[in-house]
């Protein structure tokens, strides 16, 4: 019998599903769900009016009787800094009854599994959101050596990240990654890095973490999965025996 994911995704990504369309192996089905967000609905107050659709757009996933739900935005999870991120879990799997993820726990989670506590970052945001991620990641105890935001996809706003050609990531996140950093993190759930990651891995020798690729991860380990997916970075290649718990 198939095994069905529900993802939940800001209104304006076109990249999340896809991702997930892409790297989920046979014998499982993907379904969307969307929470309200536009295009330049910037900072805090479009994070809030989005995330209150949270509980809802659980309880609609759960008459598709998903087997797990992926909240699908790293900025929506981590704005309000650690604790949040939990609760949101928490909220999404008593509501739907079925385990859920969220895509910064998840990030924190993929790059523990590297042993990872230097890192560079590398994001299509606007500094508002860099400035919410670094204290998030800082307070997740890692040390960010280096933040940088590709200044094209930082201006398009919410769904122009989603445009940006994958090319265009893999130059730009392979000139962030330090050398002395333990792993890269390529943060967005818009961003097409997924489909880049093989590549920058190659060019920088680093593991690298991007957000729907740990999403995928997380999600599929607490489904079950075991087999190892190639093609989309070193992480995807590794499933731990025993499942773990977003």
């Amino acid at each position: 019998m198939r095994k069905r994911i529900g993802v939940m995704v800001p209104s304006t990504n076109t990249t999340c599903e896809a991702d997930f369309q892409m790297v989920a192996p046979r014998g499982y089905t993907v379904h969307g769900q969307r929470l309200w967000l536009t295009n330049d609905a910037l900072g805090e107050e479009g994070m809030l009016r989005m995330n209150g659709e949270i509980e809802s757009g659980a309880r609609y996933l759960a008459t598709a009787h998903v087997d797990a739900i992926s909240y699908g935005c790293t900025t929506g999870s981590f704005f309000k800094g650690p604790g949040w991120d939990r609760e949101m879990i928490a909220l999404i799997e008593k509501t739907a009854g079925v385990p859920a993820v969220a895509t910064s726990p998840s990030v924190v989670e993929a790059l523990r599994s590297f042993g990872a506590r230097r890192i560079s970052v590398a994001t299509p945001y606007p500094e508002w959101n860099n400035q919410r991620l670094r204290a998030y990641l800082t307070a997740q105890g890692f040390e960010v050596l280096n933040l940088e935001a590709e200044p094209t996809a930082a201006k398009a706003g919410n769904q122009g990240i989603n445009d940006q050609d994958p090319a265009v990531v893999v130059e730009f996140a392979s000139r962030a990654c330090r050398p002395d950093a333990d792993a890269l993190l390529c943060s967005c759930t818009a961003w097409r890095s997924v489909e880049a990651v093989e590549e920058i891995e190659r060019r920088t020798g680093k593991p690298v973490v991007t957000s729907n690729q740990s999403s995928i991860w997380m999600t599929l380990r607490r489904l079950g999965h075991t087999e190892p997916i190639a093609g989309f970075g070193r992480l995807l290649r590794s499933f731990p025996a025993v499942t773990a718990a977003a």
